[in-house]
């Protein structure tokens, strides 16, 4: 089986990017060929600075290595070395539907909060977002709750491109989305009835896979909650229910042994427990990234060789796409 996914550079990565995405990233290099890459092509369809782009970039791969991705059992790389996304995009542009990209749920909300410009780019995005895993032909994608409507859409792409160019063949492999049962969808700490963002949580209500013990303990102590005792989930507590689900995935259990455990204990023990068991569940991750990012040059020649072998699969599907459409020469 092939794996693809791919993680933006912007910003500091949370414990949602980490339980939604991260942890599957390094758990399919037991399951398949991996194929993870850091996605700044994507980065630049919103305002950013250039510099802070490229130590993004650094920050996230020195985060991804120091959770466990191994790049002699992975291909680990950044977009903007394989120039066949770029052009397979395009390609890709003519089977894919105009109000389909106008249905997109992120670019609605991200579009809103673009007060100058809002990039073609950004509307763009999901059909490079397709052409990234469609390039692989990648037979899995591992993504959180929230790339639900894009993976279907990279299907319909996948689906629509063989029919019409095809020949009765499947040049591109249709993918199957990879979510989580527990943990596809991390909340807000302050704001339980949103996911947890890099760019629209709140200092507060973010847990960032970076941040001190003594920061997550205060965190996780000050979380929304409600006025009640009891620790279960129900649609009344969604603070609760989401530090359920969190607890649930650090330990490695079902959520309904954790109502068990602490049935009858409190908001207080619970919160406690919680703290305690992200902060050690994030530490290995956060002591090594300390020893990994201080060396730029090795993490460059990590992504330069992960995008050396990346190529060598992507450009045999780009040339087949290119002899489908009737492109270039024969």
């Amino acid at each position: 089986m092939r794996i693809f996914s791919g993680i933006q550079p912007t910003g500091r990565k949370h414990l949602g990017n980490y339980i939604g995405a991260i942890r599957q990233y390094v758990e399919g290099q037991d399951r398949g060929e991996a194929i993870y890459c850091i996605v700044d092509l994507h980065a630049t369809t919103v305002p950013y600075d250039p510099p802070e782009l490229r130590q993004f970039t650094y920050d996230t791969a020195a985060i991804l290595l120091a959770a466990g991705l191994d790049p002699a059992r992975c291909i680990f790389f950044r977009q903007g070395d394989v120039h066949e996304h770029s052009e397979l995009s395009w390609l890709l542009s003519s089977v894919t539907a105009w109000g389909d990209l106008n249905r997109m749920h992120q670019f609605k909300e991200k579009s809103a909060q673009q007060r100058e410009l809002v990039s073609a780019g950004l509307f763009l995005y999901p059909l490079l977002q397709a052409a990234d895993v469609l390039a692989y032909r990648a037979e899995e994608v591992p993504v959180g709750d929230d790339q639900r409507q894009h993976v279907e859409l990279m299907r319909d792409i996948a689906e629509r491109f063989n029919a019409r160019f095809g020949g009765g063949r499947e040049l591109l492999v249709v993918p199957e989305h990879r979510i989580p049962e527990v943990g596809a969808r991390i909340m807000d700490l302050q704001d339980p009835t949103a996911r947890m963002s890099t760019t629209a949580s709140s200092e507060q209500g973010a847990v960032y896979i970076l941040d001190e013990p003594d920061v997550v303990a205060s965190k996780i102590g000050a979380a929304v909650t409600d006025s009640g005792t009891e620790v279960r989930r129900a649609p009344d507590k969604p603070g609760i229910a989401n530090l359920i689900e969190i607890l649930a995935v650090v330990r490695g259990v079902e959520p309904e042994r954790i109502e068990e455990e602490f049935a009858g204990q409190g908001y207080g023990a619970f919160k406690t427990a919680v703290a305690e068991a992200v902060v050690d569940y994030l530490a290995p991750t956060r002591e090594r990234y300390a020893e990994l990012r201080e060396d730029e040059d090795v993490l460059e020649r990590i992504l330069v060789a992960g995008a050396q072998k990346a190529r060598a699969i992507a450009s045999p599907t780009l040339a087949d796409v290119r002899k489908a459409m009737g492109v270039g020469p024969r």
